[in-house]
């Protein structure tokens, strides 16, 4: 097992698409535009900006091409979208989106439940739009659900995630994101998955993406540090609840990785204060309290930014 940290760790912020799709309350397309350009300007790199899906399944993503037209897209920065078939990736393609995100599960039954397909149709699904992304130049990122526990089935065999990552791969993927959708794993669970799927797949190729209901996530996404992931998904201000936990939270919030990265001295050139924000703002318009504990410890007291810090030696 890998037990140097990495220097730098991309952050894929999923607060726009993952965070926003399950709110009640509409937004409307400015408001979201409002929050990317937010963003953006806190120095994330990669945002997912919203998601080509059925609006009646996912009403809240209705306005993503709106939002791509409406954004200040900055050079180097990545605006992307969940686009699960070939009809969401004609609909990027015509928004002038430049990388989407495909997602399959590692259970059977959470594969049957979300999308009403096996694993395999899911799989097969994805080969014309991997042929079609590939035909236009795009870039197409991997997620894998439910790799350290399904809601339906309980704990799920690593050797599935590796078989449908490596899949993943081999279809175009260029990297393939393991996402504890419940946020049931724990530290030594997150490391010895990553050992696994990593005897096979570069490290450079997997990410991470996990959920806090049960207060674990940054323990797992240090426990990924440990093993030589460097990217990882997270969400403003901790958007997007847990759908199978009642009341449980869910994503875990940018605001907080960032203060773990920046106390272990890695670099994300993401400025911290700016995502605070960002959060702050949009749960204001939302009408709901903010579920990153940097930034409820940090309003109203000096800029976490400004604040003396050490790097661990």
């Amino acid at each position: 097992m890998n037990q140097s940290l990495p220097t730098q760790v991309r952050l894929v912020e999923v607060g726009p698409r993952d965070g926003l799709q399950n709110e009640k309350q509409p937004i409307s397309v400015a408001d979201k535009v409002r929050l990317v350009d937010d963003l953006t300007d806190a120095g994330l790199r990669y945002i997912e900006v919203g998601s080509f899906v059925s609006p009646k399944w996912v009403p809240q993503m209705a306005g993503s091409a709106e939002v791509f037209a409406g954004i200040r897209q900055r050079p180097g920065v990545i605006y992307a979208a969940l686009a699960p078939n070939l009809k969401g990736l004609d609909a990027a393609l015509a928004a002038g989106v430049k990388e989407v995100a495909v997602f399959a599960a590692a259970s059977e039954s959470f594969s049957q439940k979300n999308i009403n397909c096996s694993i395999a149709e899911s799989l097969a699904r994805f080969a014309p739009l991997m042929q079609q992304a590939q035909r236009h130049g795009m870039r197409v990122r991997g997620y894998v659900s439910c790799v350290l526990g399904c809601p339906y089935e309980g704990a799920v065999p690593p050797e599935q995630v590796a078989s449908i990552a490596t899949e993943l791969l081999s279809m175009g993927c260029y990297e393939v994101c393991l996402a504890d959708t419940i946020g049931v794993g724990t530290a030594g669970e997150t490391r010895s998955l990553f050992d696994f799927v990593g005897r096979d797949i570069s490290r450079q190729q997997l990410a991470g993406h996990f959920h806090d209901t049960y207060g674990q996530a940054l323990t797992n996404i240090y426990a990924g540090l440990l093993e030589g992931i460097s990217v990882f998904d997270s969400s403003v201000a901790g958007l997007g609840g847990c759908p199978y936990a009642a009341g449980a939270t869910g994503n875990v919030a940018t605001e907080d990785v960032l203060y773990l990265l920046n106390g272990l001295g890695i670099h994300t050139g993401v400025d911290l204060d700016q995502v605070i924000a960002a959060g702050q703002r949009i749960c204001t318009l939302l009408d709901k309290p903010n579920g990153s504990r940097v930034a409820r410890a940090s309003v109203g007291s000096v800029a976490v930014s400004s604040r003396p810090r050490r790097r661990p030696v």
